[in-house]
């Protein structure tokens, strides 16, 4: 069987850097086991891996099992330029996998041609993946490495091949959505709604808020409310796990009105949350023009305006909407020859779904509200020194 680990929480050991699926905890396990600690003893056949190698690993004969690339670079402090760093494995008590060459672990291209954007005629690496459902991660590549403090990488050939990869992200984004939404007091009133119209309830949100905007902008309706998003601590880039969440601006009121602004709020936080991951990265060396948007909240069109007026930048759908099957027959589509490089498949099987554009005239509010989103976690950590300190 393959023995697998799931993806936890970001740590450092040391002189490695490593992904989550490396926290102490997943360490501490795969030790236990291969100790002989555990009831079914670790008996050095079957190969470790991640819960999403399962189905490659079924379909090939184990003897021969392949990894992934950007599983082993980002995962497990393989390099795809010098190979394996046998004294890691060593210094945490894990010398046997350095045996049998470690035989124990066993839409970003497509052509944007002809519709007007910034990153045409530039490189692939002007462009920024945004992977959106339950949590976020912002993907860049560069042709030489970057080193972005509180962005993972970077991971060499990890996404697209002869790249360096890094990889910025969000805790939670979609959860906390659900989280704000339904723990209001309005919440059942909104469902009940909803299902009357056949509608999820963020449709019904999306439309009840062009509805009470009357003549200003829908951003607008937040002028007094403000949302830091880290209820689950920030991953990137201020890598800090003890923040908390933060809402200011509340009232008595706690009708529909109240819940659908609080749920614009919410999606206008984790829109300012990647601004911050992309002046993180470009004040260490990228250059990103473009988002190119996947996932399950690329699919609610407040979430992908948001972000495209609170970053400045047009934000790119893919045609196919269920694009991680796009990505993963581009993978087999190279894998059995019909191109020559993933590059090539991306640019020919990637194909521009729609493009939004930002609302340019909305940029001073945006601004001053990026200001006091700032200054909540800068009053955050104040609080927090106080509270600590004589």
């Amino acid at each position: 069987m393959l023995q697998s680990i799931h993806c936890c929480w970001y740590t450092h050991i040391q002189k490695w850097p490593l992904c989550p699926s490396f926290t102490r905890a997943v360490l501490n396990v795969i030790q236990w086991r291969t100790r002989g600690l555990h009831s079914v003893a670790h008996k050095g056949r079957d190969p470790w891996g991640e819960v999403c190698l399962c189905l490659p690993w079924k379909g090939q004969d184990s003897s021969l099992f392949s990894r992934s690339l950007c599983s082993l670079v980002c995962k497990w402090t393989y390099s795809a330029e010098k190979g394996w760093d046998d004294s890691f494995w060593k210094t945490i008590g894990l010398e046997d996998f350095v045996a049998d060459n470690y035989s124990k672990i066993g839409v970003i291209g497509a052509d944007v041609r002809g519709h007007g954007l910034s990153c045409e005629g530039q490189p692939v690496t002007s462009r920024l993946a945004v992977i959106c459902g339950t949590s976020s991660c912002h993907m860049g590549i560069s042709r030489d490495p970057i080193f972005v403090p509180g962005v993972w990488g970077p991971y060499f050939s990890a996404m697209v091949p002869g790249f360096w990869l890094n990889e910025g992200g969000q805790s939670v984004t979609g959860k906390l959505i659900d989280h704000m939404v339904q723990g209001h007091a309005a919440f059942p009133e909104l469902q009940a709604k909803a299902a009357a119209r056949c509608q999820s309830v963020y449709a019904y949100l999306n439309s009840h808020l062009d509805l009470i905007k009357k003549a200003q902008p829908v951003g607008f309706l937040t002028v007094d409310l403000h949302v830091w998003p880290d209820f689950h601590g920030n991953r990137s880039p201020l890598a800090d796990l003890t923040l908390k969440g933060m809402v200011t601006g509340l009232k008595l009121s706690q009708d529909l009105d109240d819940l659908a602004i609080l749920y614009l709020a919410t999606v206008q936080a984790i829109a300012f949350g990647t601004r911050l991951i992309i002046e993180a990265m470009e004040a260490a060396g990228h250059s990103v023009s473009t988002l190119f948007l996947c996932g399950g909240l690329s699919k609610n069109p407040l979430f992908v305006q948001m972000h495209a007026d609170i970053t400045g930048m047009p934000v790119i759908l893919s045609q196919e909407v269920e694009s991680v099957l796009v990505g993963a027959a581009i993978l087999g589509a190279c894998a059995s020859g019909d191109f020559a490089s993933v590059q090539e498949a991306m640019a020919k099987m990637s194909k521009v779904g729609k493009v939004v554009f930002p609302r340019l005239e909305d940029k001073r509010y945006y601004d001053k509200k990026y200001k006091v989103f700032l200054k909540l976690v800068e009053h955050q950590k104040e609080y927090a020194a106080i509270m600590k300190g004589d």
